[in-house]
């Protein structure tokens, strides 16, 4: 018989990429969705008729134990939340509720209706905040915005149950991770569209988190350029969900390369494969800095390697290319 998978926020970069991964394993797969009247979904719409879609949001828990019940699943997958930390500090309270107090809900429902499935919980690269240098599992937080500090308490909260009442229940703290999918207001997809919409010499190009276009006059608009990321594929992060609920102990782990790059460096690998010079293009702009910044940190996967076997493949300047080829045919 087929395992069933749950995935909290299948449209998602994270979300659509761990469906495609689990239906190649052969799962029966639900993935909820907000309530909308809007079934667009870029992500995943070539998933449409291989997976069923339920409405849920992590506010509602009604919503949550009605998906639980529905689907009894093996595995519960909580891609969903509030993700984006630059809008963190603009929007406190709903970040708290979706990203903080979300996945409990999440971890009640499962708890209540489906207690036998191992559950898996999108942490963040952002519960160290302060801290620079190298990072394991072992490592203190020190989160230092509204998000870091939301993504700390729900991974708190996932080694609670976990502890507390048996769950199989893992915390993934994720590094940077980015792909084509990637919403516009991350930076690596931000850099890739922006280059695109350059080269192709787009009348109208999407608009950035300020409302605004994301180039104007051939220019693009951007935050700290010093700002230091360990930036991985996401297609290859979902596989290490997935291992994490196939050991025989829950666990956390951190999930990383293990390299450091600038936002500099990713302008100019991405600006240089289009044939363009980046320092001819890039702007930064102030209203787009955020209030504090996180230190330079590395993500050690050696736990991961050790207990599940995983290793990244795909480092920046292989994905910058790739999320660049990807934009310069979206945006003709």
């Amino acid at each position: 018989m087929a395992k069933k998978a749950l995935i909290v926020g299948v449209t998602s970069q994270d979300g659509s990429y761990l469906a495609e991964f689990l239906l190649e394993k052969g799962y029966e797969i639900t993935g909820t969705i907000r309530h909308t009247t809007e079934y667009s979904r870029e992500n995943i719409s070539h998933l449409y008729g291989k997976i069923n879609i339920l409405a849920a949001d992590l506010l509602d828990i009604e919503s949550l134990i009605d998906a639980v019940k529905k689907t009894k699943p093996d595995e519960v997958y909580n891609i969903a939340a509030q993700s984006i930390p630059a809008d963190s500090w603009t929007h406190p309270f709903y970040t708290g509720e979706i990203t903080a107090l979300g996945p409990v809900r999440v971890l009640e429902a499962v708890k209540h209706h489906a207690p036998d499935a191992k559950i898996y919980q999108a942490t963040s690269r952002e519960i160290y905040g302060n801290i620079s240098g190298t990072v394991t599992e072992e490592m203190p937080f020190d989160a230092n915005n509204p998000y870091g500090i939301a993504k700390a308490y729900a991974h708190m909260m996932t080694r609670c149950y976990r502890e507390s009442f048996g769950m199989f229940a893992c915390g993934g703290i994720l590094f940077n991770h980015e792909s084509p999918r990637r919403s516009l207001h991350f930076v690596t997809r931000k850099i890739s569209a922006g280059v695109a919409c350059i080269k192709n010499n787009v009348k109208n190009p999407p608009l950035n988190e300020v409302g605004e276009p994301l180039v104007r006059d051939g220019k693009l608009y951007m935050g700290d350029l010093e700002s230091m990321r360990d930036w991985g594929y996401a297609k290859e992060y979902v596989e290490a969900m997935w291992l994490m609920l196939q050991h025989a102990t829950p666990q956390d782990y951190v999930i990383g390369t293990n390299t450091s790059y600038s936002v500099k460096d990713a302008c100019r690998i991405a600006f240089e494969h289009a044939g363009l010079n980046w320092e001819d293009h890039v702007i930064t702009d102030q209203r787009l800095l955020r209030p504090t910044e996180i230190k330079e940190l590395k993500g050690d996967y050696g736990r991961a390697k050790r207990d599940l076997g995983w290793e990244p493949k795909t480092y920046l300047e292989d994905l910058m290319k790739l999320m660049v080829d990807a934009d310069l045919e979206r945006f003709k």
